[in-house]
């Protein structure tokens, strides 16, 4: 196994590979953000441990099995598409990109090769779709496609532990010249987004307000209250507390706890409205399908939403969130060509505690006219 994960890393180069792997360690060296950060690039912490001959850990051997596909895929490709595998490798080791969209590709291959398919990567050699798939006669296009949850937020995650981070000290320094337990609210009508420019200023608001005994602070871009936090002694560790305070914010309240000897500040944040994230796919999946489908085969959409939790994973399958607008798209002129639409998140792609039975979330098209094909059937039967 330790081989052939360094066979695939091989495909970015020794040198390229370990100059990501040496900086993202830098990075995820100490904070919050750090810890996203480990979150985020998940697989390329995984797979340089595994480079480095660790043992896989159970969540760990499906990337393991992925990296092992990549392998074989490169030793069957011609030279040109074998080429655009490299590329597409070490597009995914720069900036702020990660292995997702590789991996979600390997993993929807893998899974239409265990339902009876044969695949092939037209992607790799030029093709629109990235896998065109065949059973008993019939084919079917399907495109590839990572959406971030961030797109559907006001307030985006990364953007949110940047904050937690710079506001840390200050809120420590605090806690020890007022003792006690505290929340600070914060509502953003505005919303905090990883671009934005405003966080120096945000933080130098909230220094401003701890600094001057202020309880509340507010314009049109936040809301800030600091007021005492008032629950019961049973609640006093961090997981209760983070739990109390998610019940009265509700579950897209982005939630910080600092503590500082005995005390501790929690830190509450949320958008001037709800979050949209089973939209923002919706609006993907618009765009995706007249850009990326021949419309000459019946197509299918493979989304991985990307910057997800578990919990917020299940609730939006429970509240049927995706159910509702993947099935709004599919009446949609845009979705003519379209027969499926499947929806995972990193819990299925890295077959974790939580995922989805049949490792995705499957809508069919009844309206297409190869939605009752028995060869497809496998790929395009709705899950739920």
């Amino acid at each position: 196994m330790t081989q052939q994960v360094k066979t695939f890393l091989d495909l970015a180069g020794p040198r390229l590979w370990r100059g990501r792997l040496n900086a993202l360690r830098a990075r995820a060296a100490s904070g919050r953000e750090g810890r996203h950060l480990v979150t985020r690039h998940a697989i390329e912490f995984t797979l340089g441990r595994l480079a480095d001959g660790d043992a896989p850990r159970p969540h760990e051997r499906p990337i393991a099995a992925l990296a092992a596909d990549a392998v074989a895929l490169v030793r069957s490709m011609p030279a040109g598409a074998r080429e655009r595998l490299r590329e597409r490798v070490r597009e995914c080791l720069d900036g702020d990109a990660t292995l997702v969209p590789l991996f979600h590709l390997l993993r929807t291959a893998a899974l239409q090769r265990a339902r009876g398919f044969t695949v092939r990567f037209a992607g790799l050699e030029g093709e629109r779709h990235d896998l065109l798939i065949a059973r008993d006669g019939m084919e079917a296009e399907i495109v590839c496609d990572v959406v971030s949850a961030e797109e559907g937020r006001d307030v985006h995650r990364g953007a949110w532990v940047r904050l937690v981070d710079q506001v840390d000290p200050d809120l420590q320094t605090w806690l020890a010249a007022h003792p006690g337990r505290y929340l600070l609210k914060l509502t953003l009508p505005q919303g905090l987004r990883a671009a934005d420019t405003s966080l120096p200023a945000l933080h130098a608001r909230i220094r401003q307000m701890l600094a001057t005994q202020r309880r509340s602070d507010h314009d049109e871009a936040v809301v800030l209250r600091l007021d005492p936090l008032m629950l019961a002694a049973s609640q006093a560790d961090e997981p209760g507390l983070l739990r109390s305070v998610r019940e009265a914010f509700g579950e897209q309240a982005h939630l910080a706890l600092t503590n500082a000897g005995g005390s501790v500040m929690v830190m509450a944040a949320r958008a001037g409205r709800e979050d949209e994230i089973a939209a923002a796919i919706h609006r993907r999946l618009a765009a995706l399908a007249p850009a990326r489908l021949s419309g000459t085969r019946p197509g299918i959409l493979a989304v991985l939403v990307e910057d997800t939790d578990a919990r917020e994973w299940r609730g939006l399958r429970e509240r049927l969130e995706l159910e509702g607008e993947a099935r709004q798209f599919l009446t949609r002129p845009e979705a003519r060509a379209v027969v499926a639409v499947s929806c995972c998140s990193r819990l299925e792609l890295f077959a974790a505690a939580g995922a989805a039975p049949e490792g995705e979330l499957r809508f069919r098209n009844p309206g297409h006219p190869a939605a009752k094909a028995a060869a497809l059937a496998p790929s395009i039967l709705s899950s739920i």
